[in-house]
């Protein structure tokens, strides 16, 4: 009876501590939400993705093993935005006319690269499309939302973000994997030194300061949907350049 009795204890002491890590982490799911809708069409509502988030929020804490020499917050991350990705891809809210844009767009660059031997203007990009300047950047603002994820979250053959490879294993030290994460690590630095410096600039205040796109608009004095422009721009470049040179990252 005793030993039934602490069973209970330990299992309901379990319970409270995983409501405490499910509040504690909370903002965590509000602050990536925030940061993927400021992408995405009005029609998509905030509430939506942060259900998403806290349901990737629970799988992280029930699945956590503190043993794989890995953060809760880290590991909570991958899981939290790979749930409101995979939210986003069920719901199938992008327009197949837009994926569409986005590959001609990419197409475009990559043409007007291979002509010119070096990285394109804006003009020059513009002009492979035949049209001018204004529309181009009209169109990298109806495609701005579709870079959700696909940069950062590339999905493997096995259907998880390729950001879970990098989560820690026990194959984790294995020369194959430090080889593959160096070269990519690599293959990613090149690409974003052969961009412009203003679209390296921007990928650095929204990626790695972590600012919103309005927050970057403010350090640069440019117009949120500028900033917005020149970030789809810039990740198109650099879809270009990786997708050409590892291979499994177009498809």
């Amino acid at each position: 009876m005793a030993a039934a009795a602490y069973c209970f204890h330990q299992e309901v002491r379990s319970e409270d501590e995983r409501e405490r890590l499910i509040l504690e982490h909370l903002p965590q799911v509000r602050l990536i939400a925030r940061r993927i809708h400021e992408r995405l069409p009005d029609t998509i509502q905030f509430e939506d993705l942060m259900s998403a988030g806290v349901v990737g929020l629970i799988q992280a804490i029930d699945n956590f093993d503190p043993l794989q020499n890995v953060r809760l917050k880290t590991y909570a991350e991958f899981r939290i935005r790979g749930a409101i990705l995979d939210s986003l891809r069920e719901s199938d809210w992008a327009p197949r006319m837009k994926r569409r844009l986005a590959r001609d767009l990419e197409s475009a660059l990559e043409v007007a690269a291979r002509r010119l031997g070096r990285v394109p203007e804006e003009a020059e990009i513009a002009a492979e499309l035949k049209m001018g300047v204004g529309e181009y950047r009209q169109r990298l603002n109806e495609v701005a939302a579709l870079d959700v994820g696909e940069l950062e979250y590339l999905r493997d053959d096995s259907g998880l973000p390729a950001a879970y490879r990098y989560v820690s294993d026990p194959e984790e030290n294995s020369p194959v994997v430090q080889l593959e994460r160096a070269e990519l690590e690599r293959l990613i630095t090149a690409s974003i030194e052969r961009i412009p410096a203003v679209e390296r600039t921007v990928l650095s205040l929204y990626y790695f300061e972590e600012l919103t796109l309005r927050e970057v608009g403010d350090v640069m004095g440019l117009h949120f949907s500028r900033v917005s422009q020149i970030k789809s721009q810039a990740v198109l470049r650099l879809r270009n350049s990786i997708g050409a040179r590892w291979p499994g990252v177009r498809a």
